[in-house]
């Protein structure tokens, strides 16, 4: 394959399911956490989680407690929650499996553009996440929660000074292609299995094992992550 200049000058990654598949992991944890209140309430939990992956767990323990227990979430109980939210999940993230394609990219193209990781986990769970899988050496930038996706996108533009036309946005979920739009910067879906999520158009991969291809296709007609 003939080897064209990429027509973005950074691109930033979601963490869970774009780059480590760790999505599963997280399911099992919110479905234990909930478990306690019966099988119906765990049952939309994890619904509600996989439709809005990428939101913080913190908003997502909120509205567990509002919508399907009736009640407000005291904050003693929040903190409470993300800390066992964490000791189910983080040793379990660190020994993900990669999702196809990932390492090879990072590996191959680190040197070549800056990478960053936009995440909805807490950012400093993710810089340890990052650290022991023997990542940070991928990434010029690696940010998460409580930041939205749209600050940070805008904030890693002014880091690498590129265009918001010049920096793609890759990501599994709907917060990753909201965050993208706010920021006004092209957008890739990843879909592994499942309906797609994504609005008619917007381009898609199963994983990234061909997306070193797709950048090279310098395909003019992806655009920014703009509502239809």
């Amino acid at each position: 394959m003939s080897m064209h200049p990429p027509r973005f000058d950074a691109i930033v990654f979601d963490f869970d399911g774009v780059l480590v598949e760790s999505v599963d992991v997280k399911t099992r944890a919110f479905a234990s956490l909930y478990e306690p209140y019966g099988a119906e309430v765990v049952k939309q939990v994890v619904a509600w989680h996989l439709a809005h992956g990428g939101v913080s767990r913190y908003e997502k323990f909120r509205h567990f407690h509002q919508a399907f227990l009736g009640r407000t979430l005291a904050p003693a109980e929040e903190s409470e929650l993300g800390e066992r939210f964490s000791a189910l999940v983080e040793k379990a993230v660190i020994a993900a499996a990669w999702v196809p394609g990932a390492r090879e990219f990072l590996e191959e193209w680190h040197a070549r553009l800056p990478l960053y990781v936009a995440s909805g986990t807490p950012e400093e769970e993710l810089l340890r996440i990052v650290a022991r899988r023997g990542m940070a050496r991928y990434f010029a930038g690696v940010a998460g929660a409580p930041r939205k996706k749209g600050e940070i996108l805008r904030d890693f533009l002014d880091r690498c000074g590129a265009l918001p036309a010049r920096l793609l946005m890759v990501g599994d979920a709907m917060t990753d292609f909201d965050g993208a739009a706010e920021a006004g910067v092209p957008f890739l879906g990843i879909v592994a299995d499942g309906a797609n999520p994504f609005p008619p158009g917007v381009p898609v991969l199963p994983d990234l094992n061909s997306f070193a291809a797709f950048l090279q296709e310098q395909t003019p007609a992806l655009s920014g992550a703009a509502r239809p």
